[in-house]
């Protein structure tokens, strides 16, 4: 009866958040956030097959042609980038702050290599947006990239400048990885978009 009486301590405030323990919040996240990019993206690819397989229209339109030697090698220096990423993802696992500084520097300068290319691209491939439906496809889905290829260089920025402060080290480096989940489906998402639009 007396340890029946035992009062148990009184909980205030709201109930304990459940939590998965698989998944992390912060990877959840961003994978939630991943799969609605995916979305967007299959909407822009719903039109360009529309216009290719429905409407039997040509690709690229009378009188345009697309840089696909270019596209070539900026998507050698995009794919580049993943792999100077994941070098700094393991330096820092291994507590290397050397290769973590000059994997996210790497990373950083090739990104914005490549979305320089792609702006170039823009000025010289001698066609606009308005000029046909297919110019207005090319554009919607490489520029929807390149708007994503900006947003990570931004995190791969904030990354960069943590990095340099020490901020990360080999039993907290969420914040290394997080970005990089969305910086390698940026990639990914490239290598569907060279493949349809630039050699199909």
């Amino acid at each position: 009866m007396e340890a029946a009486s035992v009062a148990q301590p009184e909980h205030h405030g709201p109930p304990e958040a459940h939590r998965s323990s698989r998944v992390e919040p912060q990877m959840l996240g961003m994978l939630l956030f991943i799969i609605s990019e995916v979305m967007i993206f299959g909407a822009f690819f719903t039109a360009y097959f529309f216009i290719r397989v429905v409407n039997n229209d040509a690709w690229p339109a009378h009188g345009t042609s697309l840089p696909k030697i270019v596209a070539g090698f900026n998507t050698a220096i995009l794919l580049s980038s993943s792999v100077t990423l994941h070098w700094a993802l393991t330096s820092v696992k291994n507590g290397n702050r050397t290769g973590l500084k000059a994997g996210m520097l790497a990373t950083f300068f090739l990104g914005a290599t490549f979305l320089f290319v792609q702006v170039n691209e823009y000025v010289h491939v001698g066609f606009a947006p308005h000029d046909s439906a297919q110019g207005s496809i090319f554009y919607g889905l490489t520029g929807l990239h390149g708007a994503h290829v900006t947003i990570g260089l931004l995190l791969l920025g904030i990354v960069t400048v943590r990095a340099f402060r020490g901020h990360y080290t080999p039993e907290e480096h969420r914040g290394v990885e997080v970005p990089g989940i969305y910086w390698h489906f940026v990639d990914i998402m490239w290598i569907v978009v060279y493949s349809t639009v630039y050699l199909l």
